[in-house]
Protein backbone atom coordinates (compact mmCIF):
# COMPACT_ATOMS: atom_id res chain seq x y z
CA UNK A 1 0.00 0.00 0.00
CA UNK A 2 2.70 2.27 0.87
CA UNK A 3 4.99 1.91 -1.98
CA UNK A 4 8.04 4.97 -2.69
CA UNK A 5 7.78 5.48 -6.44
CA UNK A 6 10.36 6.91 -8.39
CA UNK A 7 8.32 9.83 -9.41
CA UNK A 8 8.11 11.17 -6.15
CA UNK A 9 11.30 12.37 -6.05
CA UNK A 10 11.58 15.94 -5.90
CA UNK A 11 15.03 16.30 -6.65
CA UNK A 12 16.51 17.09 -3.47
CA UNK A 13 17.89 14.66 -1.90
CA UNK A 14 17.24 15.37 1.65
CA UNK A 15 13.60 15.86 1.11
CA UNK A 16 13.80 12.60 -0.71
CA UNK A 17 15.09 10.78 1.45
CA UNK A 18 12.79 11.59 4.00
CA UNK A 19 9.67 11.18 1.71
CA UNK A 20 10.92 7.21 1.28
CA UNK A 21 10.94 6.71 5.28
CA UNK A 22 7.79 8.39 5.91
CA UNK A 23 6.40 5.40 3.39
CA UNK A 24 8.51 2.78 4.84
CA UNK A 25 6.96 4.01 8.59
CA UNK A 26 3.30 4.53 7.05
CA UNK A 27 4.16 0.33 5.16
CA UNK A 28 5.00 -1.09 8.44
CA UNK A 29 1.77 0.54 10.30
CA UNK A 30 -0.09 -0.74 7.43
CA UNK A 31 1.89 -4.36 7.39
CA UNK A 32 1.06 -4.37 11.20
CA UNK A 33 -2.76 -3.79 11.21
CA UNK A 34 -2.52 -6.03 8.65
CA UNK A 35 -1.03 -8.88 10.72
CA UNK A 36 -2.99 -8.50 13.30
CA UNK A 37 -0.94 -6.78 15.92
CA UNK A 38 -2.31 -5.45 18.92
CA UNK A 39 -3.33 -1.91 19.32
CA UNK A 40 0.19 -1.04 21.63
CA UNK A 41 2.34 -1.95 19.00
CA UNK A 42 0.20 -0.03 16.16
CA UNK A 43 0.27 2.88 18.78
CA UNK A 44 3.98 2.95 18.69
CA UNK A 45 4.35 2.93 15.04
CA UNK A 46 2.01 5.50 14.94
CA UNK A 47 3.58 7.85 17.58
CA UNK A 48 6.77 7.23 15.59
CA UNK A 49 5.42 7.95 11.99
CA UNK A 50 3.69 11.49 13.93
CA UNK A 51 6.73 12.38 15.25
CA UNK A 52 8.40 11.33 12.49
CA UNK A 53 5.92 13.79 10.44
CA UNK A 54 6.80 16.76 12.08
CA UNK A 55 10.49 16.22 12.06
CA UNK A 56 9.96 15.97 8.28
CA UNK A 57 8.19 19.18 7.87
CA UNK A 58 10.05 21.35 10.34
CA UNK A 59 13.19 20.78 7.51
CA UNK A 60 10.99 21.43 4.78
CA UNK A 61 9.75 24.70 6.74
CA UNK A 62 13.56 25.70 7.37
CA UNK A 63 14.41 25.34 3.63
CA UNK A 64 11.60 27.04 2.60
CA UNK A 65 12.05 29.95 4.68
CA UNK A 66 15.90 30.13 4.58
CA UNK A 67 15.68 30.20 0.21
CA UNK A 68 12.78 32.23 0.72
CA UNK A 69 9.81 30.25 -1.39
CA UNK A 70 7.17 32.16 -2.45
CA UNK A 71 4.12 30.32 -1.54
CA UNK A 72 5.80 29.23 1.77
CA UNK A 73 2.55 30.37 4.49
CA UNK A 74 0.10 27.99 1.72
CA UNK A 75 2.88 25.12 2.05
CA UNK A 76 2.80 25.39 5.63
CA UNK A 77 -0.59 25.73 6.42
CA UNK A 78 -1.41 22.30 4.36
CA UNK A 79 1.51 20.31 6.71
CA UNK A 80 -0.29 22.04 9.85
CA UNK A 81 -3.69 21.45 8.65
CA UNK A 82 -2.46 17.14 8.25
CA UNK A 83 -0.91 17.70 11.52
CA UNK A 84 -4.10 18.71 13.27
CA UNK A 85 -6.00 15.91 11.99
CA UNK A 86 -3.54 12.97 12.21
CA UNK A 87 -2.71 14.17 16.25
CA UNK A 88 -6.54 14.33 16.91
CA UNK A 89 -6.42 10.83 15.58
CA UNK A 90 -3.71 9.58 17.36
CA UNK A 91 -5.48 10.88 20.49
CA UNK A 92 -8.86 8.95 19.42
CA UNK A 93 -6.79 5.96 19.15
CA UNK A 94 -4.94 5.86 22.11
CA UNK A 95 -8.12 6.97 24.01
CA UNK A 96 -9.70 3.76 22.37
CA UNK A 97 -12.49 6.05 20.70
CA UNK A 98 -11.34 4.95 17.29
CA UNK A 99 -9.62 2.20 15.58
CA UNK A 100 -7.11 1.82 13.07
CA UNK A 101 -8.47 1.46 9.33
CA UNK A 102 -7.55 0.75 5.72
CA UNK A 103 -9.59 3.78 5.39
CA UNK A 104 -7.60 5.77 7.43
CA UNK A 105 -4.36 4.56 6.00
CA UNK A 106 -6.09 5.01 2.46
CA UNK A 107 -6.73 8.77 3.79
CA UNK A 108 -2.95 9.10 4.78
CA UNK A 109 -1.63 7.32 1.26
CA UNK A 110 -3.54 9.45 -0.39
CA UNK A 111 -2.94 12.37 1.21
CA UNK A 112 1.09 11.93 1.31
CA UNK A 113 1.07 10.87 -2.48
CA UNK A 114 -0.78 13.74 -3.56
CA UNK A 115 0.94 16.31 -1.49
CA UNK A 116 4.53 15.31 -2.77
CA UNK A 117 3.35 15.37 -6.19
CA UNK A 118 1.60 18.98 -6.05
CA UNK A 119 2.95 21.09 -2.91
CA UNK A 120 6.23 19.35 -3.03
CA UNK A 121 6.86 19.56 -6.79
CA UNK A 122 5.94 23.03 -6.71
CA UNK A 123 9.09 24.03 -4.48
CA UNK A 124 11.36 21.51 -5.78
CA UNK A 125 12.17 24.01 -9.08
CA UNK A 126 12.73 26.82 -6.53
CA UNK A 127 15.05 24.86 -4.06
CA UNK A 128 16.82 23.10 -7.25
CA UNK A 129 17.66 26.35 -8.82
CA UNK A 130 19.18 27.02 -5.61
CA UNK A 131 21.43 24.64 -5.14
CA UNK A 132 19.81 22.77 -2.23
CA UNK A 133 21.04 19.58 -1.23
Amino acid sequence: MFDWKPQFAVGIPSIDAQHQKLFAIARELYEAMSAGRGKASLALILDRLVRYTATHFAHEERLMRIYEYPDFVRHKAQHDALTKQVLGFQKEFDAGMVSMTVQLLQFLKNWLENHIQVSDFEYGPCLKQKNVA
